[in-house]
């Protein structure tokens, strides 16, 4: 999995900033106070966690470890996706938004836009008495052992399996072997990671 970029910023707008890692650019979605630090031509670690869906990936950074397990946390809420758990730490740094749902304060979290009332009052249910900011986020990035620790394309893909419920290593195993049979070039490309992906969802499907 992606689990840091470390890099230099080229670009920041409103919602995201790119990260240039060995002259491969990421697209990193951050909170709005945390992209309001950031400048192009910083150098710069982002702690960052992967969402795949039907039609897009789309890399979630963070300044912190505390802010990237809030918005792991916050996703156990069902109805709560990224965008909303991004949003809830555009309004609240980590800190404010573990008391806020400590002390059940509804109000403050609903100020995050795309939430309401009752998304704010179903999280402080299904969270209260599990906010724990102390400990460290679990690690994210594994390195395959088959492949060079460069070859980000492959933990993208690798990642985007993890977070559709595989197991790492069979993740790991599955990318190695369709890499291989297709005889894609490593490091893998950018272009080639959706087929990739694609490939060792469908070898997955057939073993079942």
């Amino acid at each position: 999995m992606i689990g840091t970029l470390n890099g230099v910023i080229r670009a920041v707008d409103g919602t995201m900033a790119i990260f240039d890692v060995q002259g491969v650019g990421f697209e990193v979605r951050m909170p709005q106070g945390e992209l309001s630090t950031v400048h192009v031509g910083d150098a710069l670690l982002a702690h960052t966690v992967l969402s795949v869906s039907q039609d897009a990936m789309t890399l979630f950074g963070f300044k912190s470890q505390q802010a990237k397990r809030m918005f792991l946390q916050l996703q156990k809420v069902s109805g709560i996706g990224p965008k909303v758990a991004l949003s809830l730490l555009s309004t609240l740094p980590p800190d404010q938004l573990a008391d806020a749902i400590r002390h059940e304060d509804a109000s403050a979290l609903a100020k995050a836009p795309g939430l309401g009332k009752k998304g704010a009052q179903k999280i402080i249910l299904e969270l209260k008495g599990s906010i724990d900011l102390s400990a460290s986020a679990p690690d994210t990035a594994p390195t395959a052992t088959s492949r060079p620790p460069e070859d980000l394309g492959m933990l993208q893909v690798i990642e985007g399996l993890v977070s559709l419920g595989w197991k790492h290593q069979d993740a790991q195993e599955a990318v190695g072997r369709v890499i291989d049979e297709g005889s894609f070039a490593t490091p893998l490309q950018h272009d080639d990671v959706p087929q990739v992906l694609r490939l060792a969802l469908a070898s997955f499907d057939r073993g079942r």
